[in-house]
């Protein structure tokens, strides 16, 4: 299974994960990590560890957002199905996501700081995409990435509209803490969780945050200098269980997608 939604038809992968709305479960899992003497705050990053919650309102979470099919934007509540976050490109128009979100060939919108099933920030065409062959040719999970170049409105693009945090490669996995947010189909508003990474192989890394559940493909992993670290996704699409989650490492190959998605006017 993946961290797609049921709705992720628009990129080619439609089963829901088992098990993705536990709420009463969502609730006591919280309380108890929030009391638990083996959470310890982070030196490194916002604390407590492994704890997920509603993620506020800031500047950081409004560079986060949903994507939705274009066809669909009459009802952002039931439609949204990956996750994507806005990063600094020379021309102020990208978006990272998972490679599986953006795969299919439907037109998509990005509705950054989506809440309630409203687009308070509007709703933003993905105009390019940019991913890495062995992940079109193969679906080869380590290179689950992708870009996408999101067309301009007024004259502006979506970094003069949000922000935009630095995408960055080469960082040793788990040197920091980072914050993962992104958007579950089963909730309209985005969850938010810090915790240090671990490596899971040469090219994949893991992190232990409960609940980020089917629709949560996508979100950016941030430390605590606004970088980008990771992208939910890579290995079995994310993960098999809600608790734990996957990115691939950001190297060599990440670097130069990155490199030819941001010069793309």
């Amino acid at each position: 299974m993946n961290r797609t939604s049921g709705t992720s038809s628009h990129a080619g992968h439609g089963r829901p994960r088992a098990g993705t709305r536990h709420y009463a479960l969502f609730s006591a899992l919280v309380l108890l990590a929030a009391t638990s003497a083996s959470v310890a705050a982070a030196d490194d990053g916002p604390g407590p560890l492994g704890v997920t919650s509603v993620a506020v309102r800031t500047t950081q979470s409004a560079r986060v957002g949903v994507l939705v099919g274009s066809d669909k934007t009459g009802d952002l509540t039931d439609n949204h199905f990956c996750t994507a976050s806005v990063v600094h490109g020379q021309n102020h128009n990208l978006i990272v996501t998972a490679a599986h979100c953006l795969s299919g060939d439907t037109d998509l919108v990005f509705a950054p700081g989506y809440r309630d099933g409203k687009a308070p920030y509007g709703l933003w065409r993905v105009k390019r995409r940019f991913m890495p062959d062995s992940w079109s040719k193969d679906q080869d999970e380590d290179s689950d990435l992708a870009f996408g170049v999101i067309e301009p409105q007024g004259g502006k693009g979506i970094e003069d509209a949000v922000g935009a945090n630095r995408f960055v490669t080469g960082t040793s996995t788990g040197a920091t803490a980072v914050t993962v947010t992104g958007y579950p189909d089963s909730r309209d508003e985005p969850i938010t969780c810090t915790n240090k990474p671990q490596a899971h192989s040469g090219t994949q890394q893991r992190i232990d945050c409960p609940e980020f559940t089917a629709g949560t493909s996508g979100s950016p992993w941030i430390n605590g200098d606004g970088q980008v670290v990771g992208v939910l996704g890579g290995h079995d699409q994310g993960g098999l269980t809600p608790d734990t989650s996957y990115s691939v490492v950001l190297g060599t190959a990440a670097a130069e997608l990155y490199k030819d998605a941001a010069a793309d006017p």
